[in-house]
């Protein structure tokens, strides 16, 4: 089969021919539909070769679509034919958070030296995935896999990061989205979805700024020197009660913190990695500061059933497997608006 491989550190991805894999007892074989393109592979393959943490060569994809081609010895519940997502943080299924359906918050998986696909095991961006265990499938029902697949992560994450600060998101306050790319765009639909709040969206490109009036922003403002005063004056002296940023390096933080009023959340989702400081004088008093990491299964469920109801889609534009390389030299350059999709099948 054809698969897009990282295989040497700091190279671009190939497309490759590989062996086809089969199921072992428990497996689930997926003949995949469509894989989502996320900046996740960008960091992954930006790390440098001292320390890299995964083997190569590794197929990407940590979003992924399809359906079932065949079943190893032991799964029920499932048929030829069924089409499925795939629930990408896998974990041990025992600890305490796999009991909760938190398999994102694995206790054991970095002892067990187990990996989402994409993210150290053979990913989605091929015409044919292994899933490890049928809990890690929900069903689509009708949902079409193109606009499906990047709810798995794009929609996930920020409906995890979203739905702890809902308490705070009441009718008069404010919520902040910075970054209005694959995230964002849905973070802020889930907001008019599923709050009363008033959305502003931050963002340092036009075209995204005018992405996130499309999908539902209140106001949008220029990330720049000048966005924490923007903001304040959007939202006056009480500040925003909840802040949600999306890209996470040092100046997104900084704002992040600037926009953010007392009793506030501040959820760092993206991942670059920005530490923001928390103590007396240094944040509005307490502002609670928390990085969350994908999202549960049953999360997972309810974000698909909002795809179903029409209250969040995700803007996309597909690419062949053998297109994937150009999908991601267009995603590093910041041309991809909203979020793109590769189709294996064509």
């Amino acid at each position: 089969m054809k698969a897009l491989q990282y295989r040497t550190v700091g190279a671009p991805p190939e497309v490759v021919t590989v062996p086809d894999p089969e199921p072992g007892p428990g497996q689930v074989l997926l003949k995949v539909t469509a894989a989502g393109v996320c900046h996740s592979d960008i960091a992954v393959m930006s790390w440098p070769a001292e320390g890299f943490p995964y083997e190569l060569p590794l197929t990407l994809g940590h979003e992924g679509v399809g359906t079932v081609a065949a079943l190893g010895a032991g799964v029920t519940g499932l048929a030829e034919g069924d089409a499925v997502a795939v629930y990408g943080p896998w974990g041990c299924g025992t600890c305490a958070k796999c009991a909760e359906g938190k398999e994102n918050y694995c206790l054991r998986a970095g002892e067990l030296g187990i990996h989402p696909p994409g993210l150290g095991r053979p990913g989605a961006m091929a015409e044919y995935l292994l899933v490890d265990d049928p809990r890690h499938l929900v069903p689509l029902d009708g949902l079409d896999p193109v606009a499906a697949v990047p709810l798995t992560d794009a929609g996930l994450t920020p409906y995890h990061a979203i739905k702890k600060s809902l308490p705070k998101l009441v009718p008069g306050s404010t919520a902040v989205v910075i970054g209005a790319g694959g995230l964002g765009h849905v973070a802020i639909q889930l907001l008019r979805a599923l709050t009363s709040a008033r959305v502003v969206a931050l963002d340092v490109a036009e075209d995204k700024l005018r992405l996130a009036r499309e999908v539902g922003a209140h106001e949008t403002v220029l990330s720049d020197a000048g966005a924490v005063e923007a903001v304040r004056r959007i939202t006056g002296p009480v500040g925003a009660q909840a802040v949600f940023d999306f890209v996470g390096v040092a100046p997104t933080v900084k704002t992040a913190a600037g926009v953010a009023g007392v009793e506030a959340d501040v959820t760092l989702v993206g991942i670059g990695g920005a530490p923001l400081p928390v103590g007396f004088g240094l944040t509005p008093f307490e502002v609670s500061v928390s990085a969350p990491y994908w999202g549960s299964r049953s999360e997972l469920l309810e974000v698909l059933a909002l795809a179903r109801s029409g209250a969040v889609s995700v803007h996309t534009e597909t690419y062949s497997l053998d297109e994937a390389p150009l999908a991601y030299e267009r995603l590093h350059e910041g041309k991809v608006n909203g979020r793109a999709v590769i189709l294996p099948g064509g």
